[in-house]
């Protein structure tokens, strides 16, 4: 197995552990689905890893997207050119956001709005501050989470927008993240007739004699969708790492698994079951069963699961060792890796020797 590590006697459990080659792998493939590594804009909120940013800077992306004030610190820590804040701040956020594009002033810093009372309020701040930040408007385009429709009522927010101070709108946010059809065509198909309301309000602010406004698409699901576009910036994110969701619903995007959450069987409760150190506190279990695919245990079932452990049947136990470790690709890759305040580093060659800090976890760093 690729991923079984030579000194993991020295690692406890459960782990976070990432492999950087492997990574580097998903950042080749992320560009060769863009075609232009100009239009990438990848979102940090999987990995919140200063050394993930830094190996995809290396790699010529200057653009990202995050989804927190301690994600964007953590990109202004590392020099990131451009970031845009995908996420409407109101209340002591929009404060925050103005310390920050203080704190580095070589990044140059954006953020979302789908309101007019935030729109103004963010106005209010930045020109009480003599400065003025880019917004994008979010645009509702059919997951009802976040943003307005894209009709007359977007066309009204941007002319709003444009008259006021201390804020200059620039483009627009669109995530289709409610399409997740597990067949490339389907999930094209409802991504362009989404796309399309997009692409008229973009005339309609031209023929006001404005200038068409930026676009920038998707996350990981519409990826290769978004970057048959001209003009269209992507923002996936889930691909740097990917995860046994995605690789079940996008095997044509053809990421490798890049972190694993590591575990040992602490216990064998009945000739059928084991019990792992894999609780809710260190794999995302917002998800029903399974929430994690073992590499070395494909077929067990998982049946149960609390705080600290989780219950496996594997019809015979008696081959099954306390002690034992297993290797597993979390369902959800993001929030599991919240979980963790540090990643245990895998080399090429098998050796867990270095860390890195899930540095943007956290809802501060200082700011």
């Amino acid at each position: 197995m690729k991923y079984q590590i030579q000194n993991i006697h020295e690692i406890d459990s459960p782990a976070l552990v990432v492999y950087p080659h492997i990574v580097q792998k998903n950042i080749d493939r992320m560009k060769e689905i863009a075609g232009d590594v100009n239009r990438l804009r990848p979102h940090v909120k999987t990995h919140k890893m200063a050394e993930v940013v830094k190996m995809q800077m290396d790699n010529g992306i200057n653009k990202f997207k995050c989804a927190t004030i301690a994600e964007a610190e953590m990109l202004g820590q590392v020099g990131a050119v451009n970031v845009l804040l995908a996420y409407q701040p109101v209340g002591p956020k929009v404060n925050r956001l103005a310390d920050i594009i203080d704190q580095y002033p070589n990044t140059k810093f954006a953020c979302l709005v789908d309101d007019t009372d935030a729109a103004e309020n963010i106005s209010i701040v930045f020109l009480s501050k003599n400065k003025t930040i880019e917004v994008w408007l979010d645009l509702d385009v059919g997951q009802h989470r976040t943003g307005i429709f894209a009709d007359q009522r977007a066309l009204d927010l941007f002319l709003f927008c444009k008259k006021l101070k201390g804020i200059s709108p620039v483009g627009f946010h669109v995530y289709d993240g409610h399409i997740r059809d597990d067949n490339f065509e389907r999930r094209k198909e409802r991504s362009d007739k989404c796309f399309e309301l997009v692409e008229q309000l973009n005339t309609n602010i031209e023929q006001l004699g404005f200038e068409k406004l930026k676009i920038v698409a998707g996350g990981s699901p519409a990826f290769n969708v978004h970057a048959l576009r001209d003009n269209v910036d992507c923002s996936p994110g889930t691909c740097l790492f990917w995860d046994f969701g995605y690789q079940n619903m996008l095997p044509e995007q053809q990421f490798n698994y890049a972190a694993l959450v590591i575990s040992r069987i602490i216990s064998k409760p009945s000739d059928n079951l084991i019990c792992v150190d894999l609780g809710h506190k260190s794999i995302a279990a917002e998800n029903p069963f399974p929430r994690v695919h073992f590499l070395n245990l494909p077929d067990a079932k998982q049946v149960g699961q609390s705080e600290e452990h989780l219950v496996l049947d594997v019809g015979n136990n008696a081959k099954f060792k306390v002690g034992e470790v297993l290797y597993g690709v979390p369902k959800h890759i993001c929030p599991t890796c919240a979980l963790y305040e540090k990643a245990i580093i895998v080399d090429e060659d098998g050796l867990a020797k270095k860390e890195w800090r899930v540095i943007a976890r956290d809802r501060r760093i200082t700011i």
